[in-house]
């Protein structure tokens, strides 16, 4: 089964998203949509050479989802402010180095997309021989709170939702 159905959950949203596209369940794109949803995720399978990892704890994804909505509209606004109304002379753009205890790759991209989603924040690599993030911020006050946020409020719930717990 798993050989062509590799991923039954997106074959299904392939195939709902292409009869809501095309407005009709007319047996033609019944038939075009079903081999879409199968050949797609065949086709794709050797792009995703890491086996998905399972969510373990989906409620601290949710939490997680609601506390980066807010942190993601305070800097928007707080960002938005500097740019219209401060002027650049306070400014004080920084890279800061912030440790990192979370392995998981999916983990990783999940943090990385949710670093850069927040305005005024971008993830630029992790170092190479350390598992220290490298993190430009547009306008640092204190380097300290942004590792504290970045463990308790990031890393920690990403690591309870794909390893299991927090460490």
């Amino acid at each position: 089964m798993k050989r062509w159905l590799p991923s039954p959950w997106l074959s299904l949203v392939l195939f709902l998203t292409w009869l809501l596209l095309n407005q009709t369940v007319h047996p033609a794109h019944l038939l075009l949509g079903g081999l879409l949803a199968i050949g797609i995720p065949v086709l794709a399978r050797p792009l995703r050479p890491l086996v998905p990892t399972p969510l373990r704890n989906p409620g601290a994804l949710l939490r997680l989802a609601v506390m980066s909505f807010i942190e993601i509209v305070r800097s928007c606004f707080n960002v938005s402010g500097i740019i219209l109304f401060g002027g650049k002379a306070g400014v004080n753009s920084q890279f800061i180095r912030i440790p990192l205890d979370l392995r998981d790759p999916y983990g990783l991209a999940l943090l990385s997309c949710l670093i850069n989603s927040t305005p005024g924040t971008v993830w630029v690599e992790i170092l190479p021989d350390s598992d220290e993030l490298a993190l430009h911020v547009f306008d640092l006050h204190d380097e300290q709170w942004w590792v504290d946020t970045i463990k308790t409020r990031y890393e920690g719930p990403i690591m309870e939702i794909f390893e299991g717990g927090r460490r």
